[in-house]
């Protein structure tokens, strides 16, 4: 489980020497602002404090540090900062794929790797930026000649390849609006997204691989393309030299990136759309979030080159789908210099430990993934740093959930015993991360280092009050660039409104419960929406998936509370077992055992019952809130989205469970 801070300061599992300290690019950022700027900040907490303190100041200094390539930068960074409603460089003019291909013009990167694609039969291949910079140039051509531009939008239905990432810029470049949906989504799922933008041209795999097998995409392409009138021009990504879908009206990707074409660039305001990113949409429609050029591109150079110390030389690797924020965190890191890592494989395929595998065969030197993946290869009794070469591994980045203090050991233990190992959380709203890593800082075991750079981040009570040492609601004080500019079909701003800003006025509110230690750390509990509560004693779901650990007979499991319209409260426990064992009562005894000595007697649930799996979105979370509205008597149809969940045949026992529940409930009373 992650610790909950007391008295006692958890144990430093990482620290970084002096020499990386100095060398580290948020090191070279502020020894520059104290000779640029005069601003005298040598810590990261007073780095913090003032980019919190000083926002017009602190953005500004990112963007001259980096040398963002615009126009009309002259005014302050941040004009107008109630939120919602802030106002970034209302003169500004850039564009994000320009500054991220800046690359390609420098002698030093032009024929460096941009992109490194490894297939799950381990072919490898390469584009360098200034390959990777002419087929951008070739497709936004392309584009333009369709009739695409400012005001457009783009839809493709890909997975994580290069072409996912030509296209992306493509569409920047011509100042049209991205969206992507990863191919393993239902043509029902993809439409819920789709149709919410209108693109005038879509984007599809013909197929891929996944797990051994060859997917086909196809049927599902033109399932969406028959339902959306807007699409004008379809494009399809395919691996054989003849297409038969091209004779149905798809035209082939590689042809069309394959033209010559001079770099331009539809250079558009600070806040002009760039990308569309959709909520994991577990109740209803997916939710639309509208992302700009200008605070994406500022963000991604904050977290990644000043966060994470991320840049020239480095090479990223995250087993992201495309429907998933992290996917664009591909990008942002590509903004910094580093090169990317894509993969459409299977994470896990054809063994558990596939994702180190690729760590070694790329040389990267930054992993992010999921909490779960790694406590899964634990459980599975691997060891990476034995059977493979991580050298080149300096930093994990985990996130999706908390990462379980035994976890956090074995990576140390397991994989590489200096690799700088953080945690962070953020969301697809603001596409990165409210806390996280620093090159500056220790490492406490079980805990997030500290606020990211530029986020006014604290602990709240309900009385808005900020508290430390105990749970309180994630809250944002300042804006940020990267917040969103509206939700789609929110044309008087009221759900985005509604969204964060509704229990403190004027502050944002994440829906994350989190505990802020007395040192200046971070622990995540999990979603408020889904936090339970004993008596009034408010804790998160993820602290007691953490006390299971010591339980090897459980390979998952789902925790939710209840509230009942009397007044009563059920904290069910839905458990996965391992194959052979069964839910005994000696079982359930060390279960709850396990979760009182790990978390408190408060923790242990009301009752314990086998499930054949746990339902998870495309974004890996667990879908907690949909079964808690399902237990309270919600019709499944407003309950739950199945577009949005992994396996949907898993929620159908949760819905036929909830059924008998909520039937036994009326019965007795």
């Amino acid at each position: 489980m992650q610790s909950v801070p007391g008295s006692t300061t958890p144990p430093v599992t990482w620290r970084p020497t002096g020499d990386q300290a100095a060398h580290s690019r948020l090191a070279h950022f502020l020894r520059w602002v104290r000779e640029n700027r005069g601003v005298q900040v040598t810590t990261y907490r007073e780095a913090w404090d003032w980019s919190v303190n000083d926002l017009s100041g602190f953005w500004d200094a990112v963007r001259e540090y980096f040398e963002v390539i615009g126009v009309g930068f002259e005014s302050p960074a941040l004009t107008k900062s109630t939120m919602p409603g802030t106002e970034w460089y209302p003169h500004a003019r850039l564009n994000f794929a320009e500054n991220v291909l800046r690359h390609a013009s420098n002698p030093a990167f032009a024929d460096a790797a941009a992109i490194i694609d490894l297939t799950e039969d381990n072919e490898e291949t390469r584009l360098s930026w200034r390959e990777l910079s002419d087929q951008v140039a070739a497709l936004a051509d392309v584009l333009r000649e369709f009739g695409v531009g400012p005001g457009d939008s783009v839809g493709a239905i890909l997975p994580n390849i290069p072409e996912a990432i030509v296209a992306l810029l493509a569409t920047a470049a011509v100042g049209a609006v991205w969206t992507v949906s990863s191919p393993e989504l239902s043509a029902r799922a993809a439409l819920d997204r789709m149709t919410q933008i209108k693109p005038k041209v879509l984007i599809g795999a013909e197929s891929y691989r996944f797990g051994g097998r060859d997917i086909d995409c196809t049927d599902r392409l033109e399932q969406v393309r028959a339902e959306l009138p807007w699409v004008l021009q379809t494009i399809l990504v395919s691996r054989s030299e003849r297409s038969e879908h091209a004779s149905r009206g798809w035209t082939d990707f590689s042809s069309l990136a394959a033209g010559h074409a001079e770099p331009r660039y539809e250079r558009v305001a600070f806040d002009h759309p760039l990308w569309v990113l959709f909520s994991s949409g577990t109740t209803g429609l997916p939710k639309g979030i509208v992302h700009g050029h200008g605070g994406i591109m500022l963000e991604s150079l904050k977290c990644g080159a000043l966060n994470n110390d991320v840049g020239p030389g480095d090479i990223y690797y995250v087993a992201a789908n495309t429907a998933w924020m992290v996917w664009n965190l591909l990008v942002s890191n590509m903004a910094c210099g580093a090169a990317v890592v894509t993969y459409a494989g299977s994470p896990i395929y054809p063994k558990v430990d596939r994702q180190f595998e690729i760590l070694a065969r790329t040389a990267a030197t930054q992993f992010a993934t999921g909490a779960a993946y790694l406590t899964r290869v634990q459980q599975e009794g691997c060891v990476p740093g034995e059977e493979w070469d991580l050298g080149s591994l300096a930093q994990i980045l985990s996130t999706g959930s908390p990462l379980p203090d035994s976890t956090w050991a074995w990576v140390h233990e397991s994989v590489k015993a200096d690799v700088h190992l953080g945690s962070s959380s953020g969301g697809t709203e603001i596409c990165s991360a409210f806390v996280g890593s620093n090159p500056l800082e220790p490492v406490h075991l079980g805990e997030l280092q500290g606020p990211a750079l530029g986020v006014a981040v604290e602990s709240w009570n309900d009385a808005g009050e900020r508290v430390v040492g105990e749970v309180g609601e994630l809250v944002i004080k300042h804006p940020m660039p990267s917040m969103p500019l509206r939700f789609l079909n929110d044309d008087d701003g009221s759900r985005y409104r509604d969204a964060y800003f509704t229990q403190f006025p004027g502050v944002w509110a994440h829906g994350d419960w989190i505990t802020e230690t007395p040192h200046g750390g971070f622990v995540i509990h999990g979603r408020s929406d889904a936090t339970l509560n004993r008596s009034g004693v408010r804790f998160g779901s993820g602290d007691i998936y953490g006390a299971l650990e010591d339980v090897p007979e459980v390979v998952d499991a789902l925790v939710v509370g209840v509230e009942h319209g009397n007044g009563d409260y059920d904290m069910p426990l839905f458990v996965v077992l391992a194959h052979g064992h069964e839910l005994d009562e000696a079982l359930r005894e060390r279960i709850r055992t396990s979760i009182r000595r790990t978390a408190s007697p408060r923790h242990v649930p009301d009752e314990i019952i086998e499930a054949p799996g746990v339902p998870m979105t495309h974004t890996g979370k667990k879908a907690e809130v949909p079964v808690k509205k399902l237990l309270r008597g919600i019709s499944p149809d407003v309950a739950v989205s199945r577009g949005s969940l992994v396996d949907p045949d898993v929620v159908d026992w949760y819905v036929a469970y909830a059924q008998q529940r909520v039937s036994e409930r009326a019965t007795a009373n």
